[in-house]
């Protein structure tokens, strides 16, 4: 039997073409839920863009289906858990848009720079007016790149060309890196101190969100452009609507907001905010590339093929079953040690302890690196792109193994070098409750812990005395975060101690340096652990 291929929403016919040759192509509309529900009982490959809603009902409904396609770079409407549990394959398309994303931003900044808008929207309505929309150029001016991810460094090589001067703030990726792009890095306020104009191009984290807001907005040089095509929320809406009515912001341009839709924001009650809805992959080139990567992606699939961009697949081949637990635990601990180390390291070391290195653990490796850049890239992190993330910002990642243990059957630690000369590592287990496995952080930095490796983590290092645990829980208490679960380590009575506590919901930048301050503590993160 031909395999049917099942196109649920519009597609490139070159992403068509590629597919046709060798299988059934079938087409339905993905927002008549019965007629894909329908459509759905004969089909081996589905392909939707955003409208369709894959979920656990229509997964169910196709006991053919052996891989789910999304022609663009988000999962939102692909119920991922799922497919994994059904051994169903997905696929996206991580840098169909990447370029178009990238000119977007040149574009608003170019539009805020000459204030183009507005005097084209005042030209329409009658009005003449030069000298009321003279701009500034570009040449000779300070850009602050805030992120150096792949649309970072496609937006810093373009704007380069117009004989701007470079500097950056990413604290992930190493300085020799950013030097071969050419450009500076910088902390974040030198950056706002310095920059004529600010593009922001970071993933959405807990530590990310309101990143640029009343305190950061506050030390920006005078007359700064801010251009925000990356992720809603980022940047302080209000906060950038009163520092533009304050005139410290001499212009904005918006592409993206903190909810979505957004027909209404005090943004839009300025004549030089350029605002746009969210049209950094809506451009003809970007939906052709998801749709002709996503087409290739399901024939390797429905061939047998390793598939590059598969999002729920193992690298390594076949994967011991012992060892699949661990799988999770070692992700979760390169993510916490990101956080903990406040940057990528140098070098990392995954060590795996005990008799399950009698099987092959390399895979760890892998779900550890996938960890270490799933919250500082912009991209979706998966097994196949991890060593080639890590690749990029030279990070050398080893893997040692060793059968004897100390208090754990098995333990996987990760351990890395920074470029300041500090080791920090984050060490935990894998134990089990009935028919559940349960994930916990046995070790931080070289404080012993025992707590779940799940929800969000924060950690703040201070110096030891009465009191500290009461002010933090109050502090985010009145921000209406709920603690549940909180452990205090230390190493002797007044000394060094590290307080790891598991929070509801996320912390913005500025709660968590309120929590950091209210305490003093030498350093402070926050590790969102949340199944994917």
């Amino acid at each position: 039997m031909t395999p049917v291929v099942l196109i649920a929403e519009e597609l490139a016919p070159a992403a068509i073409e590629v597919l046709a040759h060798d299988f059934d192509v079938r087409h339905v509309d993905g927002t008549d839920r019965p007629a894909l529900l329908s459509a759905l009982s004969e089909a081996h490959a589905v392909i939707v863009r955003s409208a369709t809603q894959i979920d656990a009902e229509a997964i169910a409904a196709a006991p053919r289906l052996k891989v789910v396609a999304r022609a663009g770079v988000g999962l939102d409407n692909v119920e991922v858990p799922a497919a994994t549990a059904r051994g169903v394959m997905v696929v996206n398309a991580p840098t169909s848009n990447i370029v178009s994303a990238a000119e977007q931003a040149v574009a608003l900044l170019l539009a805020v720079a000459r204030n183009t808008a507005s005097a084209s929207a005042a030209l329409k309505a009658g009005e003449w007016k030069r000298s009321k929309y003279t701009g500034v150029e570009m040449q000779g001016k300070t850009v602050g790149v805030v992120g150096l991810g792949r649309i970072g460094v496609l937006f810093a090589s373009r704007i380069a060309a117009f004989g701007t001067r470079l500097i950056a703030y990413d604290p992930y990726i190493q300085p020799a890196r950013a030097a071969q792009l050419g450009v500076r890095l910088v902390g974040l306020e030198e950056l706002l101190r310095e920059s004529d104009f600010i593009s922001i191009h970071l993933p959405k984290t807990p530590e990310t969100v309101g990143l640029i807001g009343e305190k950061e907005l506050s030390i920006v040089k005078p007359g700064v452009r801010i251009v925000n095509a990356a992720r809603g929320g980022l940047v302080d809406e209000q906060a950038l609507a009163d520092a533009l009515a304050e005139g410290r912001v001499a212009g904005a341009g918006v592409d993206v907001y903190a909810k979505e839709p957004c027909t209404a924001s005090p943004l839009f009650a300025f004549d030089n905010v350029v605002a746009t809805p969210h049209l950094g992959a809506s451009t003809a080139e970007a939906q052709d590339k998801a749709g002709l990567a996503v087409a290739k992606s399901v024939k390797l699939a429905l061939q047998g093929e390793f598939v590059p961009d598969a999002v729920n697949v193992q690298a390594g081949g076949v994967v011991a079953e012992d060892v699949r637990p661990l799988l999770p635990l070692a992700e979760k601990l390169g993510r916490a040690f990101t956080a903990v180390a406040g940057g990528i390291a140098a070098s990392v070391t995954v060590e795996v302890r005990g008799e399950i290195v009698d099987h092959d653990v390399t895979v760890l490796k892998l779900a550890a690196t996938k960890g270490l850049f799933s919250s500082v890239v912009e991209e979706q992190v998966t097994y196949v792109n991890a060593p080639h993330l890590a690749a990029q910002r030279g990070v050398e990642v080893s893997l040692t193994t060793q059968t004897e243990t100390v208090e754990h059957p098995v333990l996987v630690t990760v351990r890395g070098a920074l470029p300041d000369g500090r080791t920090v590592s984050v060490s935990g287990t894998v134990t089990h409750a009935g028919t559940r496995d349960v994930i916990k952080l046995t070790e931080v930095d070289g404080f012993d812990v025992e707590i779940g490796a799940e929800g969000i983590l924060l950690f703040l290092r201070y110096a030891d005395r009465p009191g500290v645990v009461g002010t933090v829980g109050t502090l985010l208490g009145e921000a209406g975060i709920n603690i549940a679960a909180m452990q205090v380590a230390r190493r002797e009575a007044g000394g060094e101690t590290l307080m790891t506590l598991t929070v509801d919901q996320a912390l913005g930048a500025e709660l968590l340096t309120s929590a950091a301050d209210s305490i003093g503590a030498t350093a402070a993160s926050a590790a969102d652990l949340r199944d994917e």
